[in-house]
């Protein structure tokens, strides 16, 4: 069988998309390869294509079981035999596993990087003949990436102890050109084909915001998108048992997910998730990676990220199915405090690193952290501001985020720059400091005894913004440090100070802005068109009633609706209408085996939707 033949008859596509059969070309001619590919680019293609034209068995090294659980699952609909193995499998279901691979059963094999030491998995690996090693979420190799995993760290050992070398693949979703540079070495790639098609998901509308009531805005968006999938990210446990419990007792329905909770009710919670039985998934990032859920229609970050990376690799599981959705990051100065907090935190964790080391991670975060403020409080366009961050090119205006399109002012703030600065100025020279809420209570002449006895209310720049709303001096002062005119030190009680950059502001010869946002008018919020109906063409009720039998196989066969059919798939049966085994394999996403377990069904509703009973 050839590439093409496998993309048509087992996973049903007519094309290959950008970059797939270049990745492809490289592995099948024996050549190592990169593959940086955004969320919804087709990674998994190109290493289960190349995996079923090789001879021997190809492992996936993959870091969760959850994405190990959804990719064999969605290869077994497409009937393609695959097995993972992780600590959710006994030993003795470990070793049938691998059993049924050397006696060519499965030609694929998903395994945790923990595992790849282990005894038996070493015994299997002498025995077997190993034709490739594809690493996905590769970038958790880099100490310096957002998502660092030790386990794979070994990786390498692994495939230098193979008999005869196979070829190796990398695959993730978003990686720095440092960290890109990382996965190369660490996994020492022989002269890689390397791929980058692009950071860019025109499909993702992206919106920061700074509400003054992050529940009232966060019940706002969700009432107007009603039954739509959605994921709302929290920093914390306790702000995921508070922020589910608000939506539940507005009456939607959610459900929960965190490293809190036992290990069957996260279990439960997800399948709820992902068989659309909660609507939305409210999470820490423990939540996400490998879900494969591809009608998610926004993911809502109520707290910020502590870098882009992680940012946008979250936001990103919106839309997968190429559909519109909104990535909408809710902004509060706390967010910085709470993640310089935990990246503090995290220096004791990493007990396998030399303090050095530590250190200098610790340093790499805060630097992570500082971008990551500046995306929430930029004036320039978001997408813009992302893409450029990963190393691309961009246009200014995008016309398609919040910066370019939502209701915000872009306000001079040169002066009040001037004033902020100074008044930091005369207190360093005082020889004491003070964080932001202290400073906000100098500069708007807050009278109270406290600022009396320091002496601060004799500063000249004591009551020089009393004109100045509470709001906007506050915004006006993270965006100060997240432009770096402005310093915060580190530690428990982060303090103001200046920095190389104050001196220009205070001399204000160039102007600054930035951006606030207007208040909006209070009408109650309309729902949505559906974001399927928007980017789609075709009969809607008829969707409707597909959907209702995808969802009544899924249950029957215990998987997620996507993994039967993704909704790109129903809308193009809406589209094409097929009547015949041939017209059904001309949709997009309808391979043989799925032709031979569904498409009676499917166009038998399609037959009576034409022909309705009277």
């Amino acid at each position: 069988m050839t590439k093409q033949g496998i993309l048509k008859d087992i996973f049903g596509y007519d094309a290959f998309r950008p970059g797939q059969e270049a990745m492809i070309d490289a592995l099948m001619a024996g050549q190592d390869a990169v593959g940086i590919m955004p969320t919804g680019a087709g990674k998994s293609l190109c290493y289960q294509i190349p995996a079923l034209l090789l001879p021997g068995v190809t492992l996936v090294i993959s870091p969760l079981i959850s994405l190990m659980k959804d990719q064999v699952g969605a290869l077994t609909q497409a009937g393609v035999p695959a097995a993972f193995i992780n600590s959710s499998l006994s030993a003795a279901q470990q070793a049938a596993a691998l059993r049924q691979a050397e006696n060519g059963r499965f030609k694929i094999i998903y395994v945790a990087p923990e595992r790849l030491t282990s005894p038996g998995f070493e015994a299997f690996v002498r025995r077997a003949g190993i034709a490739a090693v594809m690493v996905d979420e590769a970038h958790c190799v880099s100490q310096w990436g957002h998502d660092f995993r030790p386990g794979y760290l070994d990786i390498r050992a692994f495939i230098d102890g193979l008999e005869g070398r196979p070829v190796v693949g990398a695959f993730t979703a978003t990686a720095t050109a440092k960290v890109r540079e990382d996965i190369i070495q660490l996994l020492a790639l022989r002269r890689p084909h390397v791929l980058v098609t692009g950071f860019d998901r025109p499909n993702l509308h992206f919106s920061s915001r700074i509400p003054a009531d992050k529940n009232v805005e966060l019940l706002s968006l969700i009432a107007a998108r009603v039954g739509q999938a959605g994921i709302v990210y929290c920093s914390t446990r306790a702000g995921v048992e508070d922020v589910c419990d608000r939506l539940r007792r507005a009456g939607h329905a959610a459900t929960r997910y965190h490293a809190g909770l036992e290990p069957e009710e996260r279990q439960e919670n997800q399948n709820a998730f992902v068989h659309d039985d909660a609507k939305i998934m409210v999470a820490t990032n423990a939540f996400g990676m490998g879900i494969d859920k591809s009608n998610v229609a926004f993911v809502i970050h109520y707290n910020m990220p502590k870098n882009v990376e992680s940012y946008y690799q979250e936001a990103g599981r919106a839309g997968r199915d190429g559909g519109p959705a909104d990535c909408i990051l809710l902004y509060s100065p706390k967010d910085v405090q709470i993640n310089r907090f935990l990246i503090q935190s995290s220096r004791e964790a990493r007990e396998e690193l030399d303090e050095a080391v530590r250190t200098a991670q610790v340093e790499s975060d805060l630097g992570l952290l500082r971008a990551m403020t500046a995306y929430a409080t930029t004036t320039e366009c978001l997408r813009r501001y992302i893409l450029h961050y990963f190393g691309e090119q961009a246009p200014l205006f995008c016309g398609h985020c919040g910066n370019c399109n939502d209701h915000y002012e872009v306000a001079d703030i040169t002066e009040d720059a001037r004033k902020i600065i100074s008044c930091v100025v005369r207190i360093e020279r005082m020889g004491r400091s003070a964080g932001k809420g202290l400073l906000a209570q100098i500069l708007r002449d807050k009278d109270d005894e406290s600022l009396r006895r320091t002496g601060y209310h004799c500063l000249p720049t004591f009551g020089i913004m009393t004109d100045v709303p509470l709001r906007t001096l506050r915004y006006t002062l993270d965006h100060l440090v997240a432009e770096g005119y402005l310093g915060v030190t580190d530690g428990p009680f982060p303090v103001l100070c200046t920095t190389e950059k104050s001196a220009e502001a205070l001399r204000g010869q160039t102007p600054l802005s930035m951006r606030l946002p207007q208040e909006k008018p209070k009408a109650p919020p309309k729902a949505p068109k559906g974001r399927a109906r928007v980017a789609r063409s075709g009969d809607s009720a008829l969707f409707d009633k597909l959907a209702a039998l995808r969802l009544s196989l899924a249950h029957d066969l215990g998987v997620p609706a996507y993994v039967i059919f993704s909704d790109a798939t129903l809308w193009d049966m809406c589209h094409k209408m097929p009547h015949s085994k041939a017209q059904f394999l001309e949709v997009s996403g309808v391979g043989h085996a799925k032709l031979g377990r569904f498409g009676a069904a499917f166009m038998a509703v399609i037959q009576d939707h034409e022909q309705p009973m009277e």
